[in-house]
């Protein structure tokens, strides 16, 4: 039993054997496991995502029905959904735990403690939590059967609706209460453990099979060539150099049987090479580019090549310290008596004069040389100048530190990146600040890690092509989002190509803006409201007199005529219709929103701007001059916004109208008017507004896009309608100028880009 031991750990092919039917059989088992998990992760996540899918659809099922109040018709959604396979239960509480509905009848009304599982996931957060994740929101418990259960709770958020139509919940109130979809995993589970032992025996039989394989294999093709090459190289051992060892094949242990016959050949070749070399090695000795000495345990040249001749010029017997370093004592770190000492080679620096008074240094190393006993006799020193190296090493650092100091001290972000993998080789401190991140763990990220996933591809693409990009959202530290400007360079970086990214948040900005475009939204309201009430003063008129035409017919018990009746009714109902429209209108122009660049039609934000403004303007007495291209392009803008440009133009050239009659004293007669032309040049979309106004002046033209500059008088402007008009402007990549027209009065020029098919809405969240 002990040499089979014995032979099992010193055998060759029994290691083989044991080492490759490990390795298969770990391998397979691993396949299988991993398999297994990986089957059993995909399985789960399908029924999570499904049961979730399914809480979405009743949520949403039940949405009119509890908006109505109607108990039966949610019971009856909840009844019928619950018949299908693998539902167990389906419960809706309200936000006390009380049962509201459920396919359960019996649980009808019934109180849940608050603490209980499918109430906790909400209620551990005062007031609770209106997003929770998927993961959160999921438990797996026991049946009573025992099989396993899959339960998912769902949130039922408080809307708008709620709080304006239903009045049955406060609008503070986020969570009403939760529904709770609880569902059967005996079959899944069934399926599951099934599949686990097809995937088990079918490892087992691979296992089996591959180590039959591998055991006859190794015995064949290792185990009989191995046993003939041991004999053939014995007998070379005993002297015979010419033994030939027949394998009987030419593969690689043939090969090795023919090496084994030819080393015992050319060891007598070798002999006579080795003299050869000799001679080589002392020619190398003196032509070799370093400096090199042998010196015995005193210290003393004994010998040196050529280098070391025509630089120190040393004499026999020369100390080796004094010949090339100047002292008059050895080195307090000395490698030749480290050499002599242990017997191994030292490396290290040294510095000294030379022949011209100026300091040197050396990088060396030595070697111990012996005798035939195997006793030091001397040591040889091998000196390479790296004067001009250290020179330029001095210069580097210098170089780097100031780099460096200017890098850290740059008031943006900048990002070194590497140009393929896109790996952040390098930031500075400001990034660290700005991101959230230490310094460690940016230097561990991929800086496409901070795009939106839909917009990683483009972005990617454009900074490899070196473009200025802007307005690009990036996810930071806590999972929270700044909006940045991207400056990206084509550089190197120690011998590698990079990008390096200088980064300027706009988060602050935007939000400015934001504020800042709502503000000339409130103060363009005040400037319409004599407009808007113009526009509501007609239509409201004709509901007047239809209904006091009426009224009065009603007085005095007169029939009306069906005909005459239906027209008034009309009368009425459409001018309510249009009165809800401006207002309507007028809400919408109101309120903050989301900067949003859709497909847009200016030529419907044009009339949609100048229904607002047909009273007033004929009030007034200006005409509306139309000009307008039927077929132009759509452009990329935000609706809302780009209306609120037009607004201010137009509320400008009617201003403009109004000073002129104001400075030269004269009346409103119908020859003022306003011209919109809409047309299309070179592939952009341009709007021109032309007015008869006082006009405008060079030196005013040039200030008027700047914040808070107004010709108007004090009160009457805040001088931020042209600016933000300008900046919305640009945001769709438009441009704004601003001429004297030939007839008097301004013109005012648009163009915006027509944009590709492929280009994309966008939106920026503010």
């Amino acid at each position: 039993m002990s040499d089979f031991v014995k032979y099992l750990r010193h055998s060759l092919v029994s290691k083989l054997i044991i080492i490759v039917g490990l390795t298969v059989v770990l391998s397979i088992s691993a396949w299988a496991y991993f398999n297994i998990n990986h089957i059993r992760t995909q399985m789960m996540k399908t029924l999570m995502d499904s049961t979730d899918r399914l809480s979405n659809s009743i949520k949403l099922g039940t949405h009119y029905a509890m908006m109505l109040n109607s108990r039966d018709d949610i019971t009856q959604i909840i009844n019928n959904i619950a018949t299908q396979p693998g539902i167990e239960t389906i419960r809706i509480y309200n936000k006390e735990g009380q049962i509201k509905f459920t396919n359960q009848e019996e649980e009808i009304d019934t109180f849940v403690d608050i603490k209980e599982v499918a109430c906790e996931i909400c209620h551990h957060q005062n007031p609770p939590s209106d997003q929770i994740g998927l993961a959160q929101r999921t438990r797996f418990f026991r049946s009573e059967k025992g099989h396993r259960l899959l339960g998912i709770v769902q949130p039922i958020c408080n809307e708008p609706s709620c709080a304006t139509e239903c009045h049955f919940h406060p609008g503070h109130q986020k969570i009403l209460g939760s529904l709770d979809v609880v569902v059967s995993l005996e079959q899944s589970d069934h399926q599951m453990l099934k599949l686990e032992k097809g995937i088990i025996k079918l490892a087992l039989s691979t296992i089996f099979i591959i180590s039959v394989i591998i055991f006859f294999s190794i015995l064949q093709f290792v185990k009989k060539p191995i046993k003939k090459l041991i004999e053939g190289t014995q007998k070379i051992a005993e002297g015979n150099y010419n033994q030939a060892i027949d394998i009987g094949n030419d593969y690689e242990i043939g090969l090795l049987s023919t090496a084994i016959k030819k080393m015992g050949t050319r060891i007598g070749l070798d002999q006579a090479e080795l003299k050869k070399q000799r001679n080589e090695y002392q020619s190398l000795f003196e032509t070799a580019p370093c400096m090199i000495t042998v010196q015995d345990k005193d210290y003393r040249l004994l010998r040196w090549n050529k280098v070391f001749q025509d630089r120190f010029d040393p004499k026999p017997g020369s100390l080796c310290y004094h010949a090339y370093k100047g002292l008059e004592q050895k080195c307090i770190n000395c490698p030749v008596e480290k050499t002599f000492m242990d017997g191994k080679s030292h490396y290290g620096q040294a510095e000294g004069m030379g022949k011209n008074g100026e300091k040197n240094y050396w990088m060396f190393i030595t070697s111990p040389i012996t005798d035939a006993d195997g006793n030091i006799i001397a040591a040889m020193e091998m000196s390479i100048d790296i004067t001009q190296r250290r020179r330029l090493e001095k210069e580097l650092k210098s170089s780097e530190e100031k780099y460096h100091a200017i890098f850290n001290n740059i008031s943006n972000p900048v990002f070194v990146i590497e140009f393929q993998s896109f790996e952040v080789l390098d930031c500075n401190i400001k990034a660290v600040e700005v991101y959230g991140y230490s310094k460690n763990a940016l230097l561990k990220k991929i800086f496409s890690e901070f795009f939106i996933e839909k917009e990683k591809a483009e972005l990617i693409k454009k900074m490899k092509s070196g473009q200025e990009i802007n307005k690009v959202k990036h996810l930071i530290a806590r999972e929270r989002f700044i909006y940045v400007d991207m400056w990206v360079s084509p550089s190197k970086y120690s011998g590698q190509k990079v990008l390096l990214v200088t980064i300027n948040d706009i988060t602050r900005r935007l939000k400015t803006e934001q504020h800042m475009m709502h503000a000339s939204k409130m103060a363009t309201l005040g400037e319409m409201s004599t407009g808007i009430a113009h526009e509501l003063n007609q239509p409201l008129s004709v509901i007047k007199s239809s209904s006091s035409f009426c009224m009065k017919k009603m007085r005095k018990n007169e029939k009306i005529d069906k005909d005459i009746f239906h027209k008034l009714i009309l009368k009425i109902d459409s001018n309510v219709d249009r009165a809800e429209k401006i207002i309507h209108h007028m809400r919408q122009f109101a309120r903050k929103s989301e900067i949003k660049l859709v497909r847009t039609n200016v030529n419907s934000v044009l009339q949609r701007t100048f229904e607002m403004f047909n009273q007033q303007l004929k009030i007034h007495g200006i005409d509306v001059v139309w000009d307008k291209n039927e077929d132009l392009p759509e452009i990329l803008a935000d609706p809302d916004r780009l209306e609120q440009v037009f607004i201010n133009l137009v509320i400008n050239a009617k201003d403009a109208i109004e000073e002129k009659w104001k400075k030269e004293g004269i009346r409103p007669g119908g020859v003022d008017r306003i011209t919109i032309i809409t047309k299309i040049i070179e592939d952009m979309v341009t709007i021109e507004i032309h007015d008869t106004g006082i006009g405008i002046q060079q030196a005013t033209a040039d200030k008027l896009f700047e914040p808070f500059f107004t010709t108007k008088e004090v009160g009457k402007g805040t001088g931020l309608g042209l600016s933000i008009s300008y900046g919305i402007i640009k945001e769709c990549s438009g441009t704004i100028q601003v001429e004297q027209g030939k007839q008097g009065g301004a013109i005012f020029v648009l163009s915006f880009p027509v944009p590709d098919t492929s280009e994309e809405d966008i939106v920026y969240e503010t």
